[in-house]
């Protein structure tokens, strides 16, 4: 969609967080803003790659959610490489964690349906299988390559696992929701 054709990562911070139900700010925190439907996934224990399985991430998950994560670009009309995805903070800006935390080992991930409504009208649907075939393959990859540099995912941590839909512009005035089957929901208000 963005012609980066490979996967990247940022760092999320507690100022990015905002709470199911809670009103987001993008109109004075953003430029412009894209919304778009993630699994998120919550450690219980460190992972450090290299050498992380797919098992390794599931045994070391405390739980999935459902989110909205609102991206955005300082790249004028987001005609982004890769580079500046990078040098951008992988694009990120805000984001909700959803109502739910779910046991990841009692939904399949891959197959898991997600639809996404704004402003009452359903806009998108798609599936785990959306980021990189299963988000279990996405933290995978994160933990693997953020492992070569010696950095850790930690116990707590939030890791957004990509998006399973298309990003879709914001504006104020506009609320979101999402359903993702065997998770959640997740909703937000943007001003």
């Amino acid at each position: 969609m963005l012609n980066v054709h490979q996967p990247d990562f940022g760092y999320l911070t507690d100022a990015m967080a905002f709470s199911q139900g809670e009103e987001m700010p993008i109109s004075t925190r953003l430029m412009q803003p894209r919304a778009e439907g993630e699994i998120v996934f919550i450690l219980k224990k460190d992972l450090l790659g290299p050498g992380i399985t797919n098992a390794d991430v599931l045994a070391a998950t405390e739980c999935v959610m459902p989110c909205f994560e609102v991206v955005d670009s300082r790249i004028e009309n987001w005609q982004i490489k890769i580079q500046d995805t990078v040098a951008d903070n992988a694009s990120c800006g805000l984001f909700v964690l959803g109502d739910r935390a779910v046991d990841p080992r009692k939904v399949d991930l891959a197959t898991c349906g997600m639809v996404v409504e704004k402003n009452g009208s359903v806009i998108s649907t798609g599936a785990g299988a959306a980021a990189l075939g299963s988000p279990v393959n996405c933290v995978t990859w994160l933990a693997n390559t953020l492992g070569h540099f010696g950095i850790p995912l930690k116990a707590g941590e939030v890791i957004l696992s990509g998006s399973l839909v298309p990003l879709e512009p914001v504006q104020a005035g506009d609320f979101m929701s999402l359903s993702i089957g065997g998770i959640g929901k997740a909703s937000v208000r943007f001003v």
